[in-house]
């Protein structure tokens, strides 16, 4: 009987253990040094804003693992010896495999600050990182968050909800503006204002500073101002957790390269999620994604890998959401922060600033390549479709409604949407979609 053995409990690792178990009576062990049990990272906001506690985080009971036959083992690897098929821990226990998946997730970006690994100062990834942000930042008077991406919008809410103070330093014009189109960035931007954040575009860090004790006091930007604070939040993304690995032998580039298998450059070795780079993508896909779904389709696919139906990694067409503050943020295909020679656009935005619309499309055959949705929520399935079938933006429009996944009460903007389009298209219209009697009284 094989033995699969697992390093790393998030999404990914398992996902994998899981499927493992649904289609096999493999042994199967699943190491971790951060938590005793599997909890769900994305949760883990909710637990410093007083949401939830540590234990609702938990999607299974702990007999579950029991019940499943999952053997869960708590410890840090330290070395692995692929010929021998033996990983050794650093408490000096020794443990053998017959195939090995790698789900190691990821680690805050540092990039040699001075003082970067001061006390008071620290990312948010690992339940260690909660656990230090809760110690760290009590009674303090402001905190200055690092690096303008969607940990970093997490952090600050978090730290918003204790009022302690929050100076947000950002090295580009507006927020995300990286990965943002400037009309959603902007619209972003106003929102972090909104919300009584000290934003500070267009500056990087330079320095943090000390106290007498070790602790941070202070951060140097890039203009030369001194920002006094207890407490940094360094958010500037993450990496693939892979260091300890580097001398191993292992093919590795910035992440674990795997094939389309999840298969690495050793016999028996997989890697899964946040630490898996994709030496052929496949189309439209990045060789990293360090996202929640994608760690679970990756598992699914080993599952069935590992118990004798080789699978190929299949994700389909990118999607994501998030969320800044109290807007709710979709994309489905691919809109980058600059369209490409051969695209345009359609962009509507509520009076209010606060939803928006970016469509992007083929110039020459006006198929639909992708959607930015803020404020407005869609179905993932109608997306999936009309990006498969390569729908026309004008299609796209005027089916608007059967994208919609708002509420029931919730003003509907298609009309609106509609009639923008209309005037900015005036020789190839869409149908308008009628107003209906919430709409009419609202409006």
């Amino acid at each position: 009987m094989d033995h699969i053995v697992i390093i790393g409990n998030g999404i990914a690792g398992i996902t994998t253990a899981r499927h493992v178990r649904k289609n096999s009576n493999s042994k199967i062990t699943v190491i971790s040094g951060e938590t005793d049990h599997f909890f769900s990272r994305t949760a883990l906001m909710y637990i410093y804003m007083g949401h939830m506690k540590f234990e609702n985080t938990k999607p299974y009971e702990d007999w579950f693992w029991k019940k499943n036959r999952i053997d869960l083992k708590k410890g840090w690897v330290k070395n692995i010896s692929y010929d021998s098929k033996e990983l050794e821990f650093e408490n000096g226990e020794k443990l053998n495999y017959d195939k090995l998946v790698l789900a190691t997730g990821s680690v805050s970006n540092k990039f040699g600050w001075p003082g970067q690994d001061l006390e008071g100062v620290r990312g948010l990834y690992s339940y260690q990182d909660l656990e230090y942000m809760e110690s760290y930042t009590k009674n303090i008077e402001r905190a200055v968050i690092i690096g303008g991406g969607l940990i970093g919008i997490e952090m600050a809410e978090m730290l918003l909800t204790r009022n302690i103070p929050v100076t947000f330093l950002v090295r580009e014009g507006l927020f995300w503006n990286n990965v943002l189109p400037k009309e959603e960035a902007t619209l972003i931007t106003n929102h972090v204002k909104e919300h009584h954040v000290d934003l500070k575009l267009n500056t990087e860090l330079k320095e943090i500073k000390s106290d007498a004790n070790g602790r941070v006091k202070s951060v140097i930007t890039s203009t030369g101002e001194e920002i006094p604070c207890q407490f940094v939040g360094l958010t500037p993304g993450v990496r693939p957790n892979v260091d300890f690995l580097r001398d191993s032998g292992i093919e590795i580039n910035r992440g674990l390269v795997a094939d389309e298998y999840l298969q690495t450059n050793k016999p028996d070795v997989y890697a899964a999620g946040d630490c898996c780079e994709l030496k052929t993508p496949p189309a439209g896909r990045r060789p990293i994604e360090a996202v929640w779904y994608v760690g679970r389709m990756m598992g699914e696919t080993l599952g069935r890998t590992l118990t004798g139906t080789k699978t190929k990694y299949q994700p389909g067409l990118w999607f994501n959401s998030a969320k800044f503050f109290d807007i709710e943020y979709q994309t489905y295909g691919t809109v980058l922060s600059k369209l490409r020679d051969h695209e345009n656009q359609f962009y509507w935005e509520s009076e209010d600033g606060k939803k928006c619309v970016k469509f992007v499309f083929d110039k020459s055959s006006n198929t639909i390549l992708g959607v930015n949705n803020f404020g407005i929520r869609m179905r993932h399935e109608v997306w999936d479709k009309w990006l498969k079938e390569k729908r026309t933006i004008n299609y796209v429009i005027e089916n608007l409604d059967e994208a919609n996944f708002d509420p029931e009460f919730f003003k509907k903007h298609d009309s609106e949407i509609q009639e923008k389009f209309n005037k900015e298209n005036p020789k190839n219209p869409v149908k308008v979609r009628q107003r209906g009697l919430f709409e009419k009284i609202f409006s």
